[in-house]
């Protein structure tokens, strides 16, 4: 069973990614299709939001005669995934709550 995941929590998902290190685009959508049930059409849209956000930043880097777009979170990035992943503990709890955690 699949649950459809919210743009939030993909934001988060994605900025995660990049926190860790700089990606280029299909490796993040990779990265995202490993742990959800998303096409790269909804991958690419968000880079291009969150880049219009601000919340990270791009440069290109050959690789065997072709440019890869990586992209690096911001401090603006930094900061909006501490707020996405507080949000999303408070969110967790209450429902773990309601379902009861022992039901895993």
């Amino acid at each position: 069973m699949h649950f459809q995941i919210q743009s939030r929590l993909l934001d988060g998902a994605i900025l995660s990614f990049i926190d860790e290190e700089s990606l280029y685009g299909y490796a993040i959508a990779r990265r995202v299709r490993s742990i959800f049930a998303v096409s790269d059409s909804s991958i690419y849209p968000v880079l291009r939001r969150l880049k219009k956000q601000q919340l990270v930043t791009t440069y290109d880097h050959s690789y065997h005669g072709r440019n890869r777009r990586y992209y690096k979170i911001t401090a603006a990035g930094s900061t909006e995934l501490h707020t996405i992943a507080k949000e999303w503990w408070s969110f967790s709890n209450k429902i773990n709550e309601l379902m009861g955690e022992e039901n895993g």
